[in-house]
């Protein structure tokens, strides 16, 4: 057989295979299986005993008025109040409203010598809150979802790529967040007025699981509604999930940021 030949054969397996991998690429994914709904918070049957807690103001509550002391007759022999006891907390279930909430991606990169940052988001994010405003320490997170086949970006042919060669949309719809340790809420909260604290858990993308710190800042809105954002950043690598190559992609960089901007509504 001629060299030429040979030439000929390898250039067409090349062709074939390459063809092969940008039609697995860019083929249309799957669309989401159907509405995503939160995996329900299982609330403690019994409250934890706390201290009582001090009265929720409002941002723009007015100074309380004191009214004068009233006298007082004391039976001697009258044995002394009781102080009431504190029932503790009562946790109310919050859900994420979908219409108001989106989880986005940011990843740094030079596309033909410009820096951008390719932003990916979707609105189809589920999950459970459960507090009592009067108990802020006592506050629950359930596990978040997020549908990762509805992920879009600026450009349909890398969100081809995103889900069927990255995320493998296909067969790992779901991308979840199972808090584990809630750090540094505050003893009291204050209507209108934000606080920050820290959620860590495990995040899972498609097989693989790690642990990953959540920071997160919430404003109670009123009685009945919370909204907030959550950041974190994680390493793509760490996740085993790898970047195809792309002519017109010079650099792709590591770090990874994840974001979640919600509003949650009270259940009922």
């Amino acid at each position: 057989m001629s060299i030429r030949r040979i030439t000929l054969i390898v250039g067409v397996i090349i062709v074939l295979i390459a063809g092969g991998l940008i039609a697995y690429v860019f083929r249309p994914p799957e669309a989401a299986s159907g509405p995503l709904e939160a995996v329900p918070l299982a609330l403690p049957t019994t409250a934890p005993t706390l201290a009582a807690p001090t009265a929720i103001p409002t941002a723009a509550q007015d100074a309380p008025t004191v009214a004068p002391a009233a006298t007082e007759t004391v039976t001697p022999d009258a044995p002394a109040p009781t102080p009431a006891a504190s029932s503790g907390p009562v946790l109310q279930l919050f859900a994420i409203d979908q219409s108001r909430s989106e989880a986005r991606f940011l990843i740094d990169e030079v596309l033909r010598g410009s820096p951008i940052t390719v932003v990916g988001v979707t609105d189809q994010v589920a999950g459970q809150i459960a507090l009592d405003p009067n108990y802020p320490q006592a506050a629950q997170v359930g596990v978040i979802q997020i549908n990762a086949r509805t992920l879009t970006t600026d450009n349909e042919l890398r969100n081809r790529a995103i889900k069927n060669a990255i995320l493998r949309t296909n067969q790992f719809e779901l991308i979840t967040f199972t808090p584990r340790v809630i750090t540094g809420l505050p003893d009291t909260v204050t209507i209108g007025v934000p606080f920050e604290f820290t959620i860590e858990g495990d995040l899972t993308i498609t097989d693989v699981t790690r642990p990953v710190t959540f920071t997160v800042t919430v404003t109670p809105v009123s009685q009945s509604e919370i909204s907030g954002l959550a950041t974190t950043t994680i390493l793509y690598r760490d996740f085993n999930l790898t970047i195809p190559d792309s002519p017109s992609v010079d650099t792709v960089a590591d770090e990874v940021r994840l974001e979640l901007e919600f509003v949650a509504t009270l259940i009922g």
